[in-house]
């Protein structure tokens, strides 16, 4: 590889993050893509239009600046979501579009719009700068699943994919399970002891 040769993903530095290693991400499509992403979970998160909150972004002084590719991309995933969503859902074996964690919900819809509806972008640039978001802000399984829904819709193979397991909680070896008490009457509120007022 000569000094001016592009480097793939893989080849970048490697930034420390916790528990996992994420490739640095420094283009500034990168960072359009990462805000897009942000608009389109927010919005989610407080159920308004993402047009609204991307205007909000956009006239905003306090807010990073919103590039146009950014814009693009959430205007692109606003218009084309139906399609989107219907076929995330094909991709998704045994999940709903609705069903999937907000954060891929997101990431899912923003690569699925590049790899579907534009051309300017090739598919394995997508869907690799989809993969590095699931592994900075989503779960450890999220960039598998990202990779294989984008990858087959990217190849036309409608092939579902398996949703990534709910995050597990594993208690230490002395922690006692819950109680499940199914009896609704043994439940009780506790009294506020008078020396607490």
């Amino acid at each position: 590889m000569g000094d001016g040769a592009e480097r793939s993903s893989t080849q970048r530095g490697v930034a420390q993050a916790p528990h996992r290693d994420i490739p640095a991400r420094k283009g500034s499509r990168s960072k359009g893509r990462k805000r897009a992403l942000d608009i389109l979970f927010e919005s989610e998160a407080r159920a308004e239009d993402p047009l609204d909150v991307l205007r909000r972004r956009i006239a905003g002084a306090d807010a990073p600046p919103v590039s146009d590719f950014a814009q693009t991309l959430v205007e692109g995933v606003v218009a084309h979501r139906d399609h989107i969503d219907a076929s995330l859902g094909e991709m998704a074996r045994g999940w709903s579009v609705e069903r999937m964690a907000a954060v891929d919900r997101a990431i899912l819809r923003i690569g699925a719009f590049e790899v579907l509806f534009t051309d300017d972008v090739d598919d394995a640039v997508a869907i690799d700068e989809a993969i590095l978001l699931a592994r900075e802000l989503s779960t450890d399984d999220s960039p598998r699943f990202v990779n294989g829904v984008l990858a087959g819709l990217a190849s036309g193979r409608r092939e579902p994919v398996a949703a990534p397991e709910r995050e597990r909680v594993d208690l230490p070896p002395d922690a006692e399970p819950a109680q499940e008490d199914t009896d609704p009457s043994a439940a009780r509120i506790a009294e506020p002891d008078a020396d607490e007022h």
